[in-house]
């Protein structure tokens, strides 16, 4: 089960997402509570670099932004609506994470891995699982949108996605992430991806 933590504000939640063994972590470049600046966000990402993904998250970006935060932050991946990305001049090499959000009609093609999210992003709102499971079958899918320790194990079950990401799911307050609640997400969802039958692993 990939995990993604996202939305990373301060080094204490980043060195427990790497003590938790996560596969991203996101840096948020919209507007937000959770939003740094490229120069923040390199900072921050410091101890991460080479051991986890670390993913500038943007949603319609301009292209003088985008490059600022792509000279300044070097991300490995670029998180963004898949619609934003035909405008974008993009370097060849960078990961792309496409966001796919409820309601839209899935692009074709599809991309080998998407993001799939609600309407609004980071707003603790549940995603329609039902889609998503339909997109799960066709593409690696990283599930996003209100999950949370609690649910997230019911989340992977009806979903049957190849990731899980989370943001407000594990702050303390809008902005701040609270370790624990890290760690429990982290758990929660290992052992519900260890709980499944072989043949439904990704």
């Amino acid at each position: 089960m990939w995990i993604k933590i996202c939305g990373m504000t301060t080094p204490d939640a980043i060195a427990t997402a790497l003590e938790a063994g996560v596969d991203a972590i996101g840096f948020v470049f919209a507007d937000s509570p959770r939003q740094v600046t490229p120069e923040a966000a390199a900072q921050l990402a410091r101890p991460a670099r080479g051991r986890v993904r670390c993913v500038a998250v943007m949603r319609h970006p301009a292209q003088l932004a985008l490059d600022e935060m792509l000279r300044v932050f070097r991300p490995d991946v670029l998180q963004t609506d898949e619609s934003d990305l035909a405008a974008l001049r993009l370097p060849a090499a960078l990961e792309l994470l496409p966001v796919v959000r409820e309601g839209a009609p899935p692009p074709p093609p599809l991309a080998a891995r998407i993001l799939f999210e609600g309407p609004a992003s980071g707003a603790g709102r549940a995603s329609d699982w039902s889609a998503a499971r339909r997109l799960a079958r066709r593409t690696q899918l990283v599930l996003a949108g209100g999950l949370h320790s609690g649910n997230v194990a019911q989340a992977i079950a009806a979903v049957r996605p190849f990731g899980v990401d989370v943001s407000s799911g594990v702050e303390a307050r809008p902005g701040v992430k609270n370790p624990l609640k890290i760690m429990q997400f982290v758990s929660a969802a290992r052992e519900s991806a260890a709980a499944r039958p072989s043949e439904d692993v990704q």
